[in-house]
């Protein structure tokens, strides 16, 4: 079974194409391949392109943990590299169709820069989903391990916690992180940010992701704390988002539309041995 590895600020996937695996990996599988220690260490696993009426391809996410993810920033950027790099795309505009939605994705001149338009972040309870009356999940008060915290709750095809902070650290993402991950407000789990406003054009995040655990870098994470910060007023429509790994620049539009541009690095390629599975 062949691989392409790539990253996008340190968050790595591993793109398996249909040519060379008709189906899917089963979960068991997506967990031993991504293991850093027993199989080829990956933060999940992007199957595609897919045949797909609603787009020009079709892209499933796999989280390290066997779950399925329905968006991913750094995913969508790392797929649209691979296309270009097996000559299935150009520089001109395409679009990729996932559980989340469907997004258009445009590749800079040497196709180290990405541009995807991610969709729009929505706030209404009933869309994340987390329970309760129908409301726009901002500013709302949350206990984890005896302490109380502010957080709002977004969804940009996926479902996000932001808790503003005035400091943040790779040490609070990981304690608060699984708390919030599996809190039973969030009906599906939900991936997790640390949010430090800088000034109004710049913000610092880490995150803790559904599935993966603490991450260097996440294009959807980024989407909704920006969207958050420019929600409670903190940054106008332009944000430069600066995480563990590296920076990626938004544009937050009208219904805050996220326009969001970012790398994506090829590694290289790997043949998994059967051995591995068996």
């Amino acid at each position: 079974m062949r691989f392409y590895k790539y990253h996008a600020l340190g968050n790595d996937y591993l793109v398996l194409d249909p040519e060379d695996a008709q189906t899917a990996p089963s979960n068991e599988s997506i967990r031993i391949i991504c293991h850093r220690n027993f199989g080829l260490g990956s933060d999940g696993i992007l199957y595609g392109p897919e045949k797909c009426e609603a787009a020009d391809f079709a892209l499933r996410i796999f989280n390290p943990d066997g779950s399925e993810a329905e968006k991913s920033g750094n995913g969508l950027r790392i797929f649209s590299r691979y296309l270009l790099d097996r000559e299935r795309v150009s520089e001109d505009p395409f679009t990729i169709s996932t559980i989340g939605g469907v997004v258009t994705c445009k590749i800079h001149k040497g196709g180290h820069l990405i541009t995807v338009e991610m969709g729009n972040v929505s706030f209404k309870s009933e869309d994340i989903p987390v329970p309760g009356a129908s409301r726009e999940v901002i500013d709302e008060s949350i206990e984890l391990g005896g302490e109380k915290y502010r957080y709002c709750a977004a969804t940009i095809g996926n479902p996000h916690c932001v808790l503003p902070l005035t400091e943040i650290s790779e040490k609070m993402a990981k304690h608060l992180g699984p708390m919030l991950e599996t809190h039973p407000l969030f009906l599906h789990r939900t991936n997790v940010q640390l949010l430090k406003v800088i000034d109004r054009e710049n913000i610092q995040i880490e995150i803790w992701e559904r599935g993966a655990g603490y991450t260097l870098a996440s294009g959807s994470s980024s989407s909704a704390a920006a969207a958050v910060a420019h929600r409670l007023g903190m940054v106008d429509n332009d944000v430069t988002v600066h995480m563990p790994g590296g920076d990626i620049i938004l544009h937050i539009g009208d219904d805050y539309a996220i326009t969001m541009t970012g790398p994506a690095t090829r590694v290289g390629e790997m043949l998994l041995d059967e051995e591995l599975l068996g």
